[in-house]
């Protein structure tokens, strides 16, 4: 079944492309739109779930017989306020500096839905995400980048020269958004195995040395 079957990511984010390429799994992309505002008093672990399993469902009318369906949420987490992405330059420079030498959490979501016996799978990684103190100058000269507009948080951790975050100790594809460990053994569960070595190619394509992967595929609820 893992040879022969191609997952469809309903997704537009190029950085979960990438993420789910290092896979070896063969998949195809469609975008799938939902409505992300957040329920009254929703809280963040249901926010993301519930929108990871609409953006699955919703991708249904686009798959082929056979497909898998992989959706992911991901959200922003400073205290009780879930950070979208940014309307404007203005906004992502007030997230920035909000978020500037705290930590906040990072909640991933996926959702795996096979429309052919209606089954869904869903997992969550929860991060937690130390950002460094920088300047206001590096502040403003990211946001003139135009880069934080469609990240939640108004941030990349990949930038590579903004680089927001320290000492990370949890998932760092995930914080990209789409946690690939969690992805594996959701997928495991179905019998989709991947056709390459996940972690290694993860922390080779993102140059981490992560500490919690094998914890991750052995079960664990890291966060």
């Amino acid at each position: 079944m893992s040879e022969k079957i191609v997952l469809l990511l309903a997704s537009n984010s190029p950085r979960r492309r990438q993420l789910l390429a290092l896979t070896g799994w063969i998949f195809n992309v469609v975008v799938s739109d939902v409505d992300e505002t957040p329920l009254p008093g929703e809280t963040p672990q249901a926010y993301v779930l519930r929108l990871a399993e609409a953006k699955a469902r919703a991708a249904q009318t686009y798959a082929r017989p056979g497909q898998i369906i992989i959706a992911a949420d991901t959200a922003v987490i400073d205290g009780s306020s879930i950070l979208g992405k940014p309307a404007d330059l203005a906004e992502a420079e007030s997230m920035l500096r909000r978020l500037r030498g705290r930590t906040h959490q990072v909640y991933t979501a996926l959702a795996v839905f096979n429309p052919g016996d209606g089954r869904l799978l869903t997992d969550i990684c929860i991060t937690q995400v130390p950002m460094r103190a920088y300047s206001d100058d590096e502040i403003h000269a990211y946001v003139l980048s135009g880069d934080p507009l469609d990240k939640a948080g108004a941030y990349a951790i990949q930038h590579p020269r903004f680089q927001p975050v320290e000492q990370l100790e949890g998932c760092f594809a995930s914080v990209m958004g789409l946690p690939l460990c969690h992805l594996v053994r959701t997928l495991k569960l179905i019998n989709v195995l991947p056709a390459a070595d996940v972690p290694l190619a993860c922390q080779v394509e993102l140059n981490y040395k992560c500490p919690v992967s094998r914890r991750i595929l052995a079960g664990e609820q890291v966060g």
